[in-house]
Order: structure tokens, then sequence, then C-alpha cells
């Protein structure tokens, strides 16, 4: 997808939603290692977005801008960039809720792959009659 077209946060969601049941039906796996540095890594993110969001909570106010003219179009402008549906703190408690929904689709996935190498394990130490 090119990179000047907005993507809706619901098909973000949906997307993240399909790759929750992907896991869920086994259709992939993740090794322990791999595993880890991606949750470590959407940990990390997690904790960054957790942290900034309370800091830029400020964006969801009217700047004090004046009383000019301009900034009486300008106030309530700023306040939508932030916050309506495609808004940067949308997108960030959207991103927030997406990392969460790939985290446990990572955990499920290593699940998978250690179900799949004991199932693998277990065929190969089977005594053939």
């Amino acid at each position: 997808m090119p990179f000047d077209q907005p993507q809706d946060v619901g098909a973000i969601g949906a997307s993240m939603a399909q790759f929750v049941n992907a896991a869920s039906a086994g259709q992939f796996a993740v090794n322990e290692q791999g595993g880890q540095a991606l949750i470590a890594a959407i940990d990390q993110l997690q904790d960054w977005l957790v942290d900034n969001l309370y800091k830029l909570r400020d964006l969801e106010q009217e700047p004090p801008l004046g009383s000019s003219h301009a900034a009486e179009v300008m106030k309530p402008f700023m306040v939508n960039v932030a916050t309506d549906h495609q808004g940067f703190l949308t997108q960030l408690r959207a991103l927030n809720e997406n990392l969460a929904k790939a985290r446990k689709a990572i955990e499920i996935a290593m699940s998978n792959y250690q179900q799949t190498d004991s199932d693998i394990t277990a065929a190969l130490t089977r005594e053939e009659p």
C-alpha cells in the first residue's frame, strides 16, 4: 500500500484479528527465541506508547492560541488532527490495541511451534511394528 493513502483503523484491527485467528488455527508457528524477540519488541513499544499517550493527552484540548480569527479557526482544527478517526492520538491508541493482538498471536504461534516440535519428536521416536 502506498504511504500517501491512509489505511482505515478498522482495517488494521481486522488484519490483526485475522493474524490471531491464523495463529489459533495453527497456520503458522514461531520458535521460542524468535517469539521472545518479537514479544520484547512489542512490550517495549507498548511501554513507550503508554508513557507518551499520557504525556500527549494535552493534544485533546484546544491550545491557548489567543482570540484572533485565525486562532479561533486553528484551535478546533488542531484538536481534530489529534483526535478524529484518523487522528494522531487515535492512531497511537489503535496501534497499542493492535500490538496486544499481535502479542497474543505470537504467543499462540510459539505454542504451535512447541506442539509441532513435540508431535514430530513423538513420530520420530515411535517404534514401528
